[in-house]
């Protein structure tokens, strides 16, 4: 494709590395240039619209052009643009979002630490659980368990637990600490005639002869995702996480719920483990936190977990970690506004009443001839297709079609995955799904 030579196409390939490429292919093809965004909706630099059906990256629960987020953050912008947390400083915003966090966690949790995404999250929780184990006097119990197609995150600790080779690949990861355990993928991989209590018991199985082999005093803890989501929208199936967290109680494992997709509503419940009926050690928030209109992430701990933390850096002298943008004023203020916005709306309870026709319009598409499967539980879901030749081949047509039509979803390998909006309507869902329609039928190897 050939761009005009000052356009924002044609500098944006020479001048931007992206994510998620083929970075020598980008440079042929260039990126669709997202202009503005109002409601469920975005405008290209053409004025095409489109339902933007992923959520931007499965965060913008508000929509776009909120104006109270603006707002807010224009107001804390002219009041106190940055300020950092360390050594003894702190500021109101990250101060009152931490309060509410603590107020809305589904388990009692004692302290609250922000960080700026849900990588950067991950790999600090990563660092407390080996600086913990070094003050409980277990310097051997390092090992951190992620679940293959789990996601959480790509810097260095946090790819490692992430369990998609696309992360791995070239970049010498995962770390020797991080093993992995199966997908609880019932569909796809059940025994013949084993119900779905059955598998969550095998998979738990699975999990107890891991920890064992590993020895139950080299292994710290287990990441899951309530909802696995970018490896492809995996629903845990019945029983599973009450037979998984029965394991980890067993051998001492810590429980880290990454709710970075599945918080604040994602699920019809304000947090996935409300859901799911999880009881992490540590929680890790971000993307719908602040709809991602600002970077912004949190670390939830329970009192169990921190007070070892406070003892060894007592022990040391201090706590030598902290990020310059940690708790930014402007950052917290909009995500504490986000959260008010999310249950003043309601937000959760509007996931609830969408879901059931969201969840039929997925098992409509799964019912057409290219199609084979889906998954999904309240506003987040997944149609998986019939593959063709060549692996991911079937996905990416998916995916350009649904754009052609003018829905923006995300292929992972053949699946398309969908997670608009918390906002959504019933008659955009029915438009997304009318439109996807159309994409499904216009495709053909």
């Amino acid at each position: 494709m050939t761009f005009l030579p000052n356009s924002v196409e044609a500098r944006d390939i020479a001048y931007q590395l992206h994510p998620l490429v083929d970075l020598q292919n980008y440079g042929k093809t260039g990126a669709l240039v997202i202009e503005r965004g109002e409601g469920v909706y975005v405008f290209d630099n053409t004025g095409k619209r489109y339902i933007e059906g992923l959520a931007g990256l499965w965060s913008v629960a508000v929509g776009f052009g909120e104006m109270r987020l603006s707002d807010v953050a224009k107001a804390q912008m002219d009041k106190l643009p940055y300020y950092h947390v360390f050594a003894h400083k702190t500021h109101g915003p990250s101060v009152d979002l931490a309060e509410k966090l603590i107020q809305m966690a589904p388990v009692p949790m004692s302290k609250v630490h922000f960080t700026s995404s849900g990588s950067e999250a991950n790999d600090l929780v990563v660092k407390l659980i080996w600086y913990r184990a070094n003050a409980l006097g277990r310097p051997e119990k390092k090992k951190i368990i992620g679940r293959v197609k789990g996601y959480h995150g790509v810097t260095i600790a946090a790819g490692s637990i992430t369990g998609l080779a696309r992360n791995h690949a070239s970049f010498d990861l995962p770390l020797d600490r991080m093993r992995h355990v199966s997908c609880p993928d019932h569909a796809g991989m059940a025994l013949p005639g084993e119900s779905e209590i059955e598998f969550s018991r095998r998979m738990a199985a699975e999990l107890e002869a891991l920890i064992l082999a590993e020895g139950p005093e080299t292994v710290a803890a287990f990441f899951g995702e309530p909802v696995m989501a970018s490896g492809g929208v995996y629903v845990p199936p019945e029983g599973y996480w009450q037979e998984i967290q029965a394991v980890l109680r067993k051998y001492d494992v810590l429980l880290v719920a990454d709710e970075v997709i599945c918080g604040f509503g994602r699920t019809g419940e304000m947090f996935g483990c409300q859901t799911f009926g999880i009881e992490p050690d540590v929680m890790v928030l971000s993307k719908q936190i602040s709809s991602s209109y600002m970077p912004l992430s949190a670390i939830l701990m329970t009192e169990g977990f921190y007070a070892p933390v406070a003892e060894e850096s007592a022990r040391i002298g201090t706590f030598g970690h902290g990020f310059t943008a940690s708790g930014h004023p402007v950052a917290t203020a909009v995500g504490l506004e986000n959260i008010r916005i999310i249950e003043e709306r309601d937000l959760v309870g509007n996931c609830r009443r969408r879901s059931p026709r969201f969840l039929a319009r997925l098992a409509e598409l799964a019912a057409h001839p290219k199609a084979k499967a889906w998954r999904g539980i309240g506003l987040i879901g997944a149609v998986e297709l019939k593959p063709w030749q060549q692996a991911g081949a079937a996905g990416a047509a998916f995916q350009a079609a649904a754009m052609a039509e003018g829905v923006i979803a995300r292929a992972i390998g053949d699946t398309l995955c969908f997670c608009p909006p918390l906002i959504i309507s019933a008659e955009e869902i029915e438009a997304m799904f009318d439109a996807v329609a159309r994409a499904l039928d216009a495709i053909s190897e």
